[in-house]
């Protein structure tokens, strides 16, 4: 852990650790883009280009990549992370006090979700747990109980989910980007939601949400501490930010035969299979860039988050980072 020791020593002179930890280049004008460096002002522009030409493909490699298992992965940070299900149970036995306009008393925000891949499952818990069917329409004279809101910087991606989710729940349950105007207020009346918005500094109130979470997202946002610190913003006291993303194999030998697979076998799948080798290059040398699992704690705590933790899954390749707003 020397390379720990060393940060911990510099933030103590006055160095804030998240900017010691996310920069990698000598000065905040430049930023990584895989494992090239490219100025800061330009990495939203080409993760955006790299999410465009990927959207329309992207459920399909994810299945290819992981063989399934990313289903398995995002099934568990629902049902035995979130535990959305019983949240939803509990305040529809214990409604909390109402508020004037009437909100929902449970608001979850995907961030970087735009295919609908965590909502969706979310959804799905908060309509089990409430005896609703997917396409039960919502109570126009009253506000939905729980709400789901996707938000991507990416418009593509977006795009794409809002499809699923029309074939998934009807119109009458989702509310797509252009059904409002930018001012619009967060809907109280659909249970599902499309936004567009840049992680860094999303376009909500302060104190809004229950649960933020961000899947396989984080790691493309140019300022990883600014999506953070912007999540602790968002979410109301008593709130849980949970991040998913791919992470680092203490094992060496695990290490060793990921970084193989990795680097071999998935840019010859996007070239196969999406006709697109260097935006699967750069998924893959975008994870070796990322913080490695206890450096991401040390920014959530940095960034105000209590009872920071983390669970790796399949021996570290990935890792669900919990932590709280009190």
């Amino acid at each position: 852990m020397i390379r720990h020791t060393t940060l911990r020593q510099m933030a103590r002179q006055g160095q804030p650790l998240a900017r010691l930890l996310s920069t990698q280049s000598t000065d905040s004008t430049t930023t990584h883009f895989g494992s090239k460096t490219v100025p800061t002002s330009e990495k939203a522009d080409l993760v955006g280009e790299v999410f465009s030409s990927v959207a329309g493909n992207y459920d399909v490699m994810n299945d290819v990549m992981s063989a399934g298992v990313h289903r398995l992965w995002k099934d568990y940070l629902v049902t035995g992370v979130m535990r959305v299900d019983e949240t939803v149970a509990h305040l529809s036995q214990n409604p909390p006090p109402q508020t004037d306009p009437p909100t929902p008393a449970f608001r979850h925000l995907d961030v970087a979700g735009g295919t609908g891949d965590i909502s969706f499952r979310s959804l799905d818990a908060i309509n089990k747990s409430l005896g609703l069917s997917s396409h039960s329409p919502p109570n126009p004279s009253v506000p939905c109980p729980a709400t789901v809101t996707v938000c991507d910087i990416n418009p593509d991606m977006l795009r794409v989910g809002e499809s699923r989710a029309t074939s998934l729940y009807g119109s009458q349950n989702v509310e797509k980007m252009s059904d409002r105007t930018p001012s619009s207020p967060l809907s109280s009346s659909k249970p599902l939601s499309f936004w567009e918005g840049d992680a860094q500094s999303l376009p909500f109130p302060s104190s809004t949400f229950d649960i933020y979470t961000i899947c396989f997202g984080l790691r493309n946002v140019t300022d990883p501490s600014a999506a953070i610190k912007d999540a602790y913003r968002l979410l109301k006291p008593g709130g849980r930010l949970l991040i998913m993303e791919f992470s680092h194999p203490k094992n060496p030998a695990v290490a060793t035969a990921y970084d193989a697979y990795s680097f071999n076998v998935i840019p010859e799948m996007g070239e196969r299979i999406a006709g697109d080798r260097d935006s699967y290059q750069y998924l893959v040398e975008s994870i070796r860039k990322f913080y490695k699992q206890e450096e991401l704690v040390e920014v959530m705590e940095e960034m105000g988050f209590v009872e920071v933790e983390y669970e790796e899954l399949n021996l570290g390749v990935v890792a669900i980072h919990s932590g709280w707003k009190i």
